[in-house]
Formats: C-alpha cells, structure tokens, sequence
C-alpha cells in the first residue's frame, strides 16, 4: 500500500518552526518587556502604573477602545452585508475602500481625520458650532479607533456571507418565516463568531494604535493622553522601567480581554454549531 505523501514536511519539522517562529518573533520580545519591568521594586511599579495620569491613559485608551470595537459590529455587518449581497456599480470601487486603513501609514490616517474633524473641518467647524467639538476631544480618539478598526471586522465577516449563501434566507421563506424572523434566528448566531472575531481584533488594534490617534487625540495629560502615547513619553524622559511596567499592564489586559473574547466567540460557536444540527 502506497503512503500519502504530503504537501508539506512532516509533523516534527513543521511544529518545529511554528514553535521557534513564536518564540522568535512573539515570546521573546514580550518576556522581554517583562523582564525589563521586573527590575522595579513593587513599589517603584505600583507608582509607575497607578498614578493618576497613567490610570487617566486607561481609562482613556481602554473605553476608546472598547467603544470603537463595539461601533465596529453593527457597521462591519452593514458593510460586508451590503457588499457581499448586493451587485451594483461602484461596488468594487467601495470594496477597495474598506481596505484603505490597511495600506495607509497610521501618521497620514492621523493627519487626514484631524483635518477633516477640526473645528476648521468641514465636518467639524458645523459639530462645533453646535457645542459639539470632536477634534482633541475623546470623542475624536473614538473616531479614529472606529477608523482602523472597522475593516477588521468587515473582513472577517465576509467569507461567512460568502460561505452561508442565500439558502438560509429561502429556507425560512419557505417555512414561512418573515425576512426579520430569518435573520434574528438564523442568519444573525451563524455570523455572531464572525462579528466576535472581527470585534477582537479591532479591539486589540485599536489598544495600541499610536499614528492615527497622537494627532487628532491632543495628548492633553489627564485628559486625551492615550497609554501609548504615555509610553513615548516615558521613553523620551529615559524613564524605560517605567514605560515597561506600563506596557506590561497593556499587554496583560489585552491579553485578558482577547482570551474571554475568544473563549466568547468558542462557546457562540459551539452553540451555533447545536442550533444547525437541530434545524437541520
């Protein structure tokens, strides 16, 4: 009897460079952040990461962040919907322009909002008018998360629709289901590990985004300074415990805060998987 041959080497060889490429270029760069911060006494780390401006960084960085991520779902699924579902002219024309925060250096994505967002813009001179300014403001750190976000989430939706087709959307006509019935009960938990997915990654991008945000954020300490922006400044002060130990508190909480949105997106999964089978 023959043996398969395989496109690739065997296990013992592929595993070997998987393991030595995560060590290389993930695990030693951050076991090296902590090493660095582990020279600090646990005094001098908890004056590093708990005074006010740096807890001010957080909270700044964290909500941004989280609420630029969850902004992103509905209007991913908006995009990659209409983009996936629909034929119309222009459409790869938007199709390209959802990839556009990809390819653009962070510093000129920075510059671009921060024109257009100013109280001089022309979105932000009639929003300030009105008492609603955005440049410098929280709201305008928001936004720009919500920009180099947003394509994480559209991306990873999209195979999906691709994938599911039109079949659950006639099934349910057939059936008798309304168009609402059919996406709340079927369409919707097929895509929600998709949408999880895309929100994590969002999330973890727009945690240490630093070029889109410096600009248009105002790096006003206690007010609009982001963490990463704060690490900068340790640097430049050849404070280098100190930006460690806030980096590290970045890099656990992000770590934390991927693994229970990942476990999220296992169990949606899961139960997903249960509903088919039982439809089916």
């Amino acid at each position: 009897m023959r043996r398969r041959r395989d496109a690739l080497p065997g296990l013992s060889l592929t595993l070997s460079l998987t393991v030595g490429g995560l060590l290389l270029f993930i695990v030693v760069p951050l076991t090296t952040v902590v090493a660095t911060s582990a020279h600090l006494t646990a005094g001098r780390f908890w004056a590093a990461v708990a005074s006010p401006r740096a807890i001010a960084s957080y909270r700044l960085s964290f909500g941004a962040s989280l609420v630029a991520a969850a902004a992103c779902a509905p209007l991913g699924l908006l995009f990659a919907w209409v983009l996936t579902r629909y034929r119309f002219p222009g459409r790869r024309l938007l199709d390209a322009l959802i990839d556009l925060p990809f390819a653009l250096p962070t510093a000129v994505s920075g510059i671009a909002l921060t024109t257009v967002w100013a109280q001089t813009g022309w979105l932000g001179r009639p929003l300030a008018r009105a008492g609603v300014p955005v440049a410098f403001t929280a709201a305008g750190v928001t936004l720009a998360l919500i920009f180099i976000g947003l394509p994480f989430v559209v991306r990873a939706i999209m195979p999906v629709l691709d994938a599911l087709g039109h079949e659950p959307e006639e099934a349910g006509a057939v059936l008798g289901a309304s168009r609402w019935q059919t996406l709340a009960r079927i369409t919707l938990p097929t895509l929600l590990p998709a949408v999880l997915t895309g929100v994590a990654l969002a999330f973890a991008r727009a945690l240490g985004e630093y070029g889109s945000v410096v600009f248009i954020a105002g790096n006003l300490p206690l007010r609009t300074e982001i963490a990463p922006l704060l690490i900068m400044t340790k640097l430049e002060e050849y404070d280098y415990a100190g930006a460690t130990a806030v980096a590290v508190v970045l890099l656990a909480a992000s770590f934390l805060l991927l693994l229970v949105l990942n476990r999220a997106q296992a169990w949606t999964a899961e139960r997903t998987g249960m509903t088919a089978s039982r439809i089916g």
